[in-house]
């Protein structure tokens, strides 16, 4: 056996594990428990602006009987709401969640303030009931990643595995929210955590799958849109209109991403220029959404009615037309206001309306209208966010369309390319950089993990009979068969640039590793990354030289 692989492992992970996992079970549990608390908040607060009641009856603002005009006003007072409580409470509760969470992991040691937990859902439930055109999703994955977060604050734990605790809350709190386990922990490793190791990945599933079965028990099972494809439906025109549409909808997720930070721009400038503090910028927002309700109430809410409707096929084009152009307007100029709301929602609505319009356009049944916005969704999501995984086995989980699987994939890719070329980032991270942040979403293996310290070091002239029990070496030393990788790290963390190697079998030094051999094994990953060569040829060229050398 090579005694360099005989001392290394796949994954880094100790029993610590263990101890991450019942105490994300735990958050689990409290985060399904706040996503209930969310989504009932939201039918109170709709039944309380909309029908004057006091009730938890899941409704939409689209069906009162209440005065048509005062869809101008109510979301006018919710927005005024929203904007007194950021300013007396907390400023994180503004903005979608998701990039509040992010910048919680990366900037402040995974460590969100206990109000946040308690103005976030409250703030959100109040500016999606006063017909905020918004999703739930973001404000609950704030909401439990608090919640992970404040449970993680009382134990002593590193930043990174508070980190894992915090995802581990809003990933639950996405399971319980859709339905959706394996999206939700897809999305952890895609979005929020930035690695996938054992001892992240393990935590956080177990937090989302008994998110999932407690939700089972308090809202009932999914999927959360049903979609029946008849036995025998041919998937075929859809897998070949799946690319180019995946294509056209990325374009129209950069688009959506550009209308609303050019929004955002629009609210900084002129706030600026007229003084206007952005407390009351909430309260703007809700005046364009009260005019757009006002046209089209059906984009009022969360809309998950609409979703539903959409997913049927065959729906009105009226109904189509106005969910891609008011419910688009109406988002993206409301929450470019600063108010309290997720982005998920709008964009599967948006996207499925696209989807089930190129269907229309193309005449075809009810059946293939259904599956193509099916494949809208998914792709408005994967290009929008930049998480095709987590949209592929999203989509499946909402609908439980298991024949929509292979059209899904080039969609959603191709969204996703479409919108890696055009856009810098994200909707979701452009948020981070223009706060003076940088966040790289290209996850990949350390080069300097698959460099062992033997190939990179320098060697002296003989055996050294200094053995690594020798008081004169002190605790500063490399092994050979150690990866570059460990050895940086052990560098940081003892404040040294060079290190004595010691061959582990002999017990004598053999070398010396230091940051000009780190580098060089550094080198070597940018020369595989950016030298282009004929393979064939070189191929040719090497067995032509060998044949040489033997005549």
């Amino acid at each position: 056996m090579n005694s360099r692989a005989s001392v290394l492992r796949d994954f880094t992970v100790d029993r610590r594990v263990w101890q991450l996992t019942a105490v994300a079970l735990v958050i689990g549990i409290g985060a399904a428990a706040l996503a209930v608390f969310l989504l009932r908040a939201i039918a109170f607060f709709t039944n309380l602006f909309f029908y004057h009641r006091f009730s938890i009856a899941m409704v939409g603002p689209a069906g009162s009987t209440a005065p048509h005009l005062l869809i101008l006003v109510v979301p006018v007072v919710g927005g005024l709401l929203v904007g007194l409580m950021a300013y007396y409470g907390s400023e994180k509760i503004r903005g979608h969640g998701i990039p509040e969470a992010i910048e919680a992991i990366l900037l402040n040691g995974a460590r969100i303030e206990p109000k946040v937990a308690v103005l976030k859902p409250v703030s959100a439930a109040i500016a999606i009931g006063s017909g905020g055109p918004f999703g739930a999703e973001g404000p609950i994955i704030m909401t439990g990643g608090a919640f992970g977060s404040l449970i993680a604050q009382w134990l002593r734990l590193s930043d990174a595995e508070r980190t894992t605790l915090l995802v581990a809350g809003a990933a639950a709190g996405m399971s319980a929210t859709f339905a959706s386990p394996v999206a939700a922990i897809l999305i952890a490793v895609e979005l929020l955590l930035f690695e996938m190791r054992p001892r992240s990945l393990v935590p956080v599933a177990a937090a989302s799958v008994v998110a999932a079965a407690l939700r089972i028990v308090w809202l009932g099972a999914g999927p959360l849109f049903p979609v029946s494809l008849p036995a025998g439906f041919s998937i075929t025109r859809p897998l070949l209109i799946a690319l180019p549409l995946g294509i056209v909808i990325g374009l129209a997720a950069a688009g959506l991403s550009r209308l609303m930070y050019a929004l955002e721009d629009a609210f900084e400038h002129i706030g600026g220029k007229l003084h206007i503090h952005w407390a009351w910028w909430p309260a703007i927002g809700g005046i364009g959404v009260g005019i757009g309700g006002f046209f089209f109430p059906r984009a009022l809410g969360v809309g998950y009615d609409n979703i539903a409707e959409l997913l049927r096929g065959s729906a009105p084009v009226t109904f189509i037309v106005g969910i891609i152009v008011a419910k688009s307007l109406m988002w993206a100029f409301s929450l470019s206001s600063g108010t309290s709301g997720g982005v998920l929602a709008p964009l599967l609505m948006i996207g499925a309306a696209l989807g089930e319009g190129a269907a229309q356009l193309a005449h075809l049944p009810t059946e293939a209208q259904a599956m193509w916005a099916l494949i809208g969704m998914g792709a408005m999501l994967a290009g929008a966010l930049g998480v095709p995984l987590t949209a592929i086995i999203f989509s499946l989980e909402l609908t439980h369309a298991m024949p929509a699987l292979l059209p899904l994939v080039p969609a959603c890719i191709g969204a996703y390319l479409v919108t890696s070329l055009l856009m810098p980032r994200s909707i979701l991270t452009e948020k981070l950089a223009r706060r003076g942040h940088h966040l790289s979403r290209e996850y990949g293996v350390d080069p300097l993990e698959t460099i062992y310290v033997a190939d990179v070091m320098k060697t002296v002239p003989g055996p050294n009979s200094i053995g690594y029990n020798s008081p004169a070496l002190g605790d500063a030393f490399a092994y050979s068969d150690e990866t570059c990788r460990s050895v940086a790290e052990r560098m940081v963390t003892e404040e040294v640039v060079r290190m004595p190697v010691i061959d582990r079998t002999t017990g004598e030094i053999c070398g010396s590793v230091g940051l000009r051999e780190l580098l060089a094994g550094r080198r070597r990953a940018m020369q595989r990354e950016t030298e282009r060569t004929r393979a064939f040829q070189e191929q040719e060229e090497s067995e032509v030289d060998t044949e040489s050398t033997r005549g």
